[in-house]
């Protein structure tokens, strides 16, 4: 399946290379110089990923990672980052905002579009073409305690209201929720998330999880759902009444 693609990159070689590479397989591409163009064409319409460059005249890629993020119309765009940034600090602050994967330059475009594939499997843009999905809409629900993740329909509910998330933070629900009350290592899960660079990617699963309890818990501060084992990793408690079916909201 081709995918919509908005690239913000202010370098017109870098930016036409991307096109290029993207266009080979198929994809629509809309190039964009600057992060006030980024915004408003994501709001005109929504593309599958954005390709979003840190550094950019008007407004940089930090913010408009930001601004995506507290929208809820835009909450669950996949973002890739890029950066000639190199520094643990900066990457964990892409990572920190919202982007799902962060690429440094100069980079490969086979990785960068290797990048993009992974990222639009895991955002289920490709479901259709793939056919990973198997199971109709909502057939092969997954709950752990008050969490429930549809992967077919790519949802997520907790408390019996649905949330968004990013795709990183999808998969990171569907790998616990997968088996309730196991414990996973940090390596355990990045090894099934992907397309993390991997000198950050323990942190990564830090702050991905830290997200997700703003969404999940109804205190952030105690956790009940997405529970640590100090000094192993972390769990999707089952110990947590469920909720029943009647309580999960389906949007129309």
């Amino acid at each position: 399946m081709c995918a919509h693609v908005v690239v913000a990159e202010d370098d017109a070689k870098q930016a036409e290379l991307i096109r290029r590479y993207l266009e080979h397989e198929s994809h629509s591409v809309i190039l964009v110089q600057d992060g006030r163009a980024a915004l408003d064409q994501i709001r005109r319409r929504l593309p599958d990923l954005l390709v979003l460059d840190v550094m950019m005249p008007r407004l940089d890629g930090l913010d408009v990672c930001r601004t995506i993020r507290s929208e809820a119309e835009l909450e669950g765009l996949p973002v890739l980052m890029l950066t000639a940034r190199s520094t643990k600090d900066d990457l964990l602050l892409g990572l920190d905002l919202g982007a799902d994967d962060y690429l440094t330059k100069p980079f490969s475009p086979r990785e960068l579009m290797a990048r993009i594939r992974s990222l639009l499997r895991r955002s289920g843009r490709t479901q259709a073409a793939s056919g990973a999905a198997g199971a109709a809409p909502g057939g092969n629900l997954l709950t752990a305690g008050p969490v429930t993740v549809d992967p077919a329909r790519h949802e997520v509910w907790a408390h019996g209201t649905q949330i968004s998330c990013t795709p990183g933070e999808f998969r990171l629900l569907e790998v616990l929720a997968g088996r309730p009350g196991q414990v996973f290592t940090r390596s355990q899960i990045l090894e099934r998330l992907h397309g993390f660079d991997r000198y950050v990617t323990t942190r990564t699963v830090d702050v991905h999880v830290m997200n997700l309890r703003k969404k999940i818990e109804q205190n952030p501060r105690r956790p009940m759902c997405l529970v640590t084992v100090y000094g192993v990793g972390y769990k999707l408690s089952d110990d947590i009444r469920p909720s029943r079916p009647e309580d999960v909201r389906h949007e129309p």
